[in-house]
C-alpha cells in the first residue's frame, strides 16, 4: 500500500481536480460527459460548504492519485443518514495498489452512516469486484431522473 494522503479539496486544488474530474468523465466508467460547466459546479460547490457536496483529494507521496465526491442524505428507508459515494476516481497508474480499499476505509471512519451507496456502470467490471468484496450488493431499483 502506497503512501496515501486523503485531504479535503481546497481551492489551491481547482486546476488538478478539473482535470481529474474531466478525464472521469471522458471515460467508461460514467454514461456520458458532463457539461464542461458542471465541473466547475462541483468544484464550486465543494469550496461553498459541505452541505450537498464533499471533496477530497487522493495524494501518493504527494502527487495527486485520485479523487472522491460524496453527498449526503437522510434515508427512511435505510433508518438514517446515507452517504453516497458520487465519485470515486482513481488515476490509471495507482490502480491496483488498494488506494479505493484505504478510501471506503476513511470513508467509514470519518463519515459515519445507517447506509453507503454508490453507482458503477455495468462494464466497469473491476470497480464493480472491489464494491463486492467491501460488502455492497446490487440494489434492485430502477433509477429514474429528471433533468430540469
Amino acid at each position: 500500500m502506497p503512501n496515501l494522503q486523503i485531504e479535503r479539496l481546497t481551492p489551491a486544488d481547482r486546476a488538478v481536480f478539473l482535470e481529474m474530474s474531466r478525464a472521469f468523465y471522458n471515460s467508461n466508467a460514467v454514461l456520458a460527459p458532463v457539461p464542461e460547466v458542471y465541473h466547475e459546479r462541483a468544484f464550486a460547490e465543494c469550496m461553498r460548504s459541505d452541505d450537498y457536496l464533499v471533496g477530497y483529494l487522493l495524494r501518493v507521496e504527494g502527487e495527486p492519485a485520485g479523487y472522491a465526491l460524496l453527498n449526503r442524505t437522510w434515508s427512511r428507508e435505510a433508518g438514517g443518514p446515507v452517504v453516497w459515494v458520487e465519485e470515486l476516481s482513481v488515476l490509471p497508474a495507482y490502480r491496483g495498489q488498494g488506494i479505493g480499499r484505504a478510501f471506503f476505509a476513511f470513508l467509514e471512519q470519518h463519515h459515519p452512516a445507517a447506509r453507503y451507496r454508490l453507482e458503477t456502470e455495468p462494464e466497469n467490471e473491476r470497480a464493480r469486484q472491489l464494491y463486492e468484496r467491501l460488502g455492497y450488493t446490487v440494489l434492485p431499483y430502477l433509477q429514474m431522473i429528471k433533468d430540469t
